[in-house]
C-alpha cells in the first residue's frame, strides 16, 4: 500500500530554498467560481466546491467574498462580466523537466504572455498543449498531519486508496482515483484521521533526477514564479532534487 511521492519531497525542498507562497485570495476565489459553475452551487452537493470553500476559509478569505464567488459561479452576481476559462498550459524547465500548469483566466492571451515570460527568464520554454501532459496522470490526493501507520493503512484499504506515503513527523499523503476522492475523504474522516487538504493533482509517471544545484535553483524559482501568478491554480513538474 505504501508508495512514494517525489513531488511532496520537491515541495518541501522548495519551501526551504524559497519561502512557499500561499494561494492568493484571487486564486482561491476563482476556484470557487469555477467549481460552482461546473456543478451545483451548493457545497453539500458539490465536492469540488466544498473543497474550494474549505481552502478559502483556511486561508482567511472572508465569508462575504466566498458568497460573492458562489454567486458569480451560479450566474446570479450582476456586477461582473468576466468569464473564467479553465486552461492547462505545458512547457519545459531547465534540463528538459516537464511542467504542467492549471490556470483559471479571463484573458488567455495575458496569461500565456505571463507564463512565457516566466519560462524564458528561468531557462525554460512554454510549449504546445499536449507536449508533456502524457507524462502525468491525474489523481486525488489527501494530505494529513502526522498519523500512525496502522490506522492509516486500515482506513486507506477501507477507502479503496491506491497507495500512501508517510513523511516521518511531517504527515502523510494518500492517493486515489479522481472518482474515489470523496469516498476516501469521508472514510479517513470517519476514522478520525487528521485531514489537512483534499485536492486533484497531476502525478508524474517518472521523475528526472536533478543533481546540479544551479539547475535546481532555476527550476524551483520557475515554479515559485508560476505559482505567484493570480491566473495560475496549480503547478506540477517531473523532477526530484538533491536533499
Amino acid at each position: 500500500m505504501a508508495g512514494h511521492s517525489k513531488w511532496a519531497n520537491i515541495k518541501r525542498q522548495k519551501a526551504r530554498v524559497d519561502a512557499k507562497r500561499g494561494k492568493t485570495f484571487t486564486q482561491l476565489s476563482r476556484a470557487i467560481i469555477v467549481a460552482a459553475r461546473n456543478g451545483v452551487a451548493d457545497p453539500d452537493g458539490n465536492f469540488q466546491l466544498r473543497t474550494a470553500i474549505d481552502k478559502a476559509k483556511a486561508a482567511g478569505v472572508s465569508n462575504d467574498s466566498i458568497e460573492r464567488s458562489l454567486a458569480k459561479g451560479a450566474g446570479t452576481y450582476q456586477d461582473d462580466d468576466a468569464i473564467l476559462e479553465e486552461i492547462r498550459y505545458e512547457g519545459y524547465g531547465a534540463g528538459g523537466v516537464a511542467v504542467l500548469i492549471e490556470a483559471l483566466t479571463d484573458n488567455r492571451n495575458r496569461t500565456a504572455a505571463y507564463l512565457r515570460s516566466a519560462f524564458t527568464k528561468n531557462n525554460g520554454n512554454l510549449g504546445e498543449i499536449g507536449c508533456v501532459s502524457w507524462m502525468f496522470e491525474q489523481k486525488g490526493v489527501i494530505t494529513l498531519d502526522a498519523v500512525e501507520e496502522d490506522k492509516l493503512l486500515e482506513a486507506s484499504m477501507e477507502g479503496e486508496a491506491d497507495n500512501y506515503e508517510i513523511y516521518d513527523e511531517e504527515g502523510a499523503e494518500v492517493f486515489t482515483s479522481v472518482d474515489n476522492l470523496n469516498n476516501l475523504n469521508q472514510t479517513l474522516k470517519k476514522h478520525n484521521l487528521p485531514v489537512v487538504e483534499v485536492e486533484l493533482r497531476w502525478i508524474p509517471n517518472n521523475n528526472i533526477e536533478i543533481n546540479d544545484p544551479e539547475q535546481e535553483r532555476s527550476l524551483l524559482k520557475l515554479i515559485d514564479t508560476l505559482e505567484s501568478l493570480d491566473d495560475v491554480q496549480n503547478v506540477t513538474a517531473n523532477f526530484s532534487c538533491l536533499d
